[in-house]
């Protein structure tokens, strides 16, 4: 008997990513057609010229679900979908006729007299909105197309703008916020972050991108800037021989697959960072993945070569020369969300304030802006945790601003958790989104605050709590001690509720919990919305039982039992 055998497949040729050094730049998807057809910071004149004249119903397809994307603008969510609808409808089903505008602060740096235009802008066109978020941005809301030639004008008489605040791009740049004042400050980035905006943002050589592109950068101790989750970072450091400089970062990002950064051994000066910066933003721009959206960061094409090979192509097709090696530096001995009073190298004193879950309004940033200069200040800074910061206090100014800032909304000495909750926008206003989130938060936080009095001589000085209404991740609810992720779940009764998945012990570095690390979560632990204060309560009571003395939250909760997290 003859025995036969089926000869071997040859192997499927691999299909293209979309790498233009590599594929060629044919665009492999609709996106990449739509930005291949029209550079996206071309709409503007659009904008300027027809939509606003015309109305919302005049705006082309393209424009309004792509390159709007490109100057801060994306239409909100319609009032009154809930959540269910979120994953069944279109996105023209779904969005209002009214934008979401992001106003651009890189550095996070302000004068009171743009924060006053800003306070203006959300009175006069955007129903009294202003919400910071949690990449020092300002956002408002319910902005009419006709209205946004006249915000512009208003933005760019102060020295602001919207250009590239969202879209395949380099967004903000995320930067110390006690950039220049800090006594203990390594380096002062202000200078590089300047440059970097001055040179690329708006540059049509980096206006198409395989997805968005986040920069942060730090020359304070604390690593106040959460670097670990941007796709470059540059962290002060001193090297041995050269002085104070930078440690270089890249590919981090959360959402659906979430990868902290990796450091890539390589030492950056004050002179070489921007173009180190242009470097790595060309090599995601010429190698990045575009074939797929949900493979189109920076993270997927550093998984596939590893920090040498991506080093390596970094100095040699782009510097040309080679960065000295850098070991790594200390961890941080402080918090690095600057809550609270703090004296500035001059002698004066800075005032980190925290709005419950980033919400504000155009009322509160012009009275802020007020009080500023009521005692002597004309500058503050947006951070990275949704906070505020009140610069050039004088000492005998300081329990003034406290109380009056208190009387705003704006608290100093925030309590345990309001301290590190943020929260994203959410089904309020957000397409993708399920649940609610500020109002949730803010009323959770509350709550929670008043049960947990009594333990609070047990707990860290704090414990962060991020809500995000999505299964993305702009709220980073995989780096924080409490993270929730909205979704719809059934209770007891078998019905279909507003809730969450648990995330628990996830940390950027810090002086309580040590290197990052990600979240854990427990299979099957969903909280309903309305139950959320009783959860925090009973799992920080665990903890605060528990623990070993001096243990962390993010520690404790990676080695706990399930049940004791349930």
């Amino acid at each position: 008997m003859t025995q036969t055998t089926t000869p071997a497949r040859p192997k499927r040729a691999a299909k293209p990513n979309g790498q233009w050094k590599i594929d060629g730049t044919t665009p492999l998807n609709a996106n990449e057609e739509m930005k291949a057809a029209d550079n996206g910071l071309n709409v503007r004149q659009r904008i300027e010229e027809v939509y606003s004249v015309q109305g919302f119903d005049s705006i082309d397809p393209d424009d309004l679900h792509g390159r709007f994307r490109w100057w801060g603008l994306y239409t909100q969510r319609a009032q009154g979908i809930p959540g269910g609808k979120t994953a069944t409808l279109s996105p023209e089903e779904l969005e209002d006729r009214y934008f979401m505008l992001r106003v651009r602060i890189d550095g996070g740096a302000l004068s009171t007299q743009q924060l006053r235009v800003i306070g203006g802008i959300s009175t006069d066109f955007a129903r009294d909105t202003a919400d910071f978020t949690d990449r020092q941005n300002i956002q408002l809301h319910w902005v009419d197309v006709v209205d946004v030639p006249e915000i512009w004008r208003r933005l760019e008489s102060v020295e602001l703008n919207t250009t590239e605040a969202c879209g395949d791009v380099p967004r903000v740049i995320l930067g110390s916020p006690v950039a220049g004042i800090a006594a203990e400050e390594i380096i002062d980035p202000t200078p590089i972050i300047a440059e970097i905006a001055r040179r690329y943002v708006g540059n049509p050589e980096f206006a198409n991108l395989p997805r968005k592109f986040k920069t942060a950068i730090s020359g304070h101790p604390s690593q106040d800037v959460v670097h670990e989750i941007n796709d470059i970072a540059l962290i002060g450091i001193v090297h041995p021989e050269l002085g104070p400089g930078y440690d270089l970062w890249v590919g981090g990002g959360l959402s659906s697959n979430p990868r902290l950064g990796e450091r890539l051994g390589a030492f950056v000066s004050q002179e070489q960072a921007p173009d180190v910066w242009e470097g790595v933003t060309s090599i995601f721009r010429d190698y990045g993945f575009r074939r797929l959206r949900n493979r189109a960061r920076l993270k997927f094409l550093l998984a596939e070569w590893g920090t040498e090979k991506f080093r390596q192509v970094l100095q040699d097709e782009y510097l040309g020369y080679a960065l000295p090696d850098i070991a790594p530096g200390p961890q941080p001995l402080t918090a690095g969300d600057h809550s609270g009073v703090h004296p500035q190298k001059d002698g004066k004193f800075f005032i980190g304030l925290t709005p419950e879950a980033g919400r504000s309004s155009g009322t509160t940033l012009t009275a802020l802006a007020d009080l500023l200069e009521a005692h002597g200040s004309t500058r503050l800074r947006t951070t990275p945790h949704q906070k505020v910061i009140a610069l050039d206090i004088a000492e005998d100014q300081v329990q003034s601003f406290v109380g009056a800032a208190r009387a705003l909304g704006l608290e100093a000495h925030p309590g345990l958790l309001r301290r590190s909750a943020i929260a994203c926008t959410g089904i309020e206003y957000c397409k993708l989104a399920i649940v609610d989130t500020k109002n949730t938060t803010i009323q959770a936080v509350r709550e929670i605050e008043s049960r947990l009095r009594d333990h609070e001589g047990k707990l860290p000085k704090a414990l962060s709590m991020h809500v995000n209404g999505c299964p993305n991740s702009c709220a980073r609810v995989q780096t924080a001690d409490l993270g929730f992720k909205g979704q719809l779940i059934t209770n007891d009764a078998g019905e279909q509720v507003s809730g969450f998945q648990v995330h628990l012990g996830g940390t950027l570095a810090g002086f309580e919990n040590g290197e990052a690390s990600l979240g854990r979560t427990v299979r099957g632990l969903k909280v309903a919305a309305d139950e959320l204060p009783d959860y925090v309560e009973r799992v920080v009571k665990s903890y605060s039982t528990l623990a070993n003395d001096g243990e962390s939250f993010a520690a404790w909760a990676h080695r706990a039992a399930e049940e004791d997290l349930s």
